[in-house]
């Protein structure tokens, strides 16, 4: 006779080891904490095993526990998949696809890889969020997320498996307000040494790019600024504060919407677009869509 799993205690202690209690597990799950010891002991008793263990005043898991851990966190995970999969099918609703858009990510850019999407026979609602690429990963594994845009790679040590689909990349060119442009334009690029410069936020992609570069040629801007936003950061060269760094694929917008002039561009310094998408045993059609023409690449 085959033996069924209630599945409704294995939630129960799926809480339990993941928000490492069953006070916390009770706060989340609204229900007494004697309640949810019950139904674990149920589920021990349908396993033969013990799931936890006294250690001082913690309950840890046992060998057993951290096996039945794995199944329930895959088996949770598919049916959460499952959800979004019965709500993305084809029909004429639209389909819908959760985009996560790093901060320093061109918005130009964005649009480009987004373009193929609209151009689906089905509908798609295509929802953005942005972030940073950190907070941006966890949405992914939790799947609040179907992809995500950043300028470089997940990074390794992720405790869920994730796949970095190189987009392209663009070499850079230096931009400013029209007089500091003039002024920086002859000599480039040591003319850039103690320019006032307005850069990308430290640890983003195009600002290592750029770091690295400079230094390798013993230039060292006099930075006033560091931006997130880089929308902002083009703002505040449009008013002459200093020159910046834009990605030389969308360098006609920084011409054309706020005003800047070119300074100089160069091959080696680069920035490289990525989309990032995790393990699933079903595929979004949009996100195939989109990495359709690139090689994916566990991180």
């Amino acid at each position: 006779m085959t033996e069924w799993i209630n599945f409704h205690h294995l939630r129960y202690f799926w809480m339990v080891a993941r928000e490492g209690g069953l006070r916390p597990a009770a706060e989340k799950l609204n229900v007494s904490p004697p309640s949810i010891s019950s139904q674990i002991h149920e589920l021990e008793d349908a396993l033969g095993e013990k799931l936890f263990r006294r250690a001082g005043r913690a309950n840890v898991l046992t060998e057993a526990g951290q096996i039945a851990l794995r199944y329930a966190d895959e088996i949770f995970g598919l049916g959460r998949e499952l959800t979004s999969a019965i709500k993305q099918r084809p029909t004429a609703k639209a389909l819908r696809l959760h985009v996560g858009v790093a901060d320093s990510f061109p918005k130009l850019v964005t649009q480009q890889i987004l373009q193929p999407v609209f151009a689906m026979p089905q509908a798609v609602h295509v929802i953005c969020r942005e972030g940073k690429v950190h907070d941006l990963l966890t949405q992914l594994a939790a799947h609040r997320l179907d992809v995500v845009l950043a300028d470089e790679p997940a990074p390794g040590g992720l405790k869920f498996r994730v796949f970095n689909h190189p987009l392209g990349e663009s070499s850079v060119t230096f931009c400013a307000g029209p007089r500091l442009a003039t002024a920086l334009r002859k000599g480039f690029p040591r003319s850039l040494h103690q320019a006032p410069a307005l850069m990308p936020a430290d640890g983003t992609g195009l600002r290592r790019s750029v770091d690295r570069w400079l230094s390798s040629l013993g230039i060292a801007p006099r930075v006033l600024a560091e931006f997130e936003d880089a929308a902002l950061m083009k703002v505040m060269a449009a008013d002459g504060r200093g020159f910046i760094p834009v990605p030389t694929i969308v360098v006609q917008e920084a011409i054309d919407r706020f005003s800047l002039r070119a300074i100089g561009a160069t091959e080696k310094c680069r920035e490289q677009f990525f989309a990032i998408t995790a393990d699933r045993r079903i595929h979004h059609p949009a996100v195939a869509v989109i990495t359709s023409a690139a090689g994916g690449k566990a991180a």
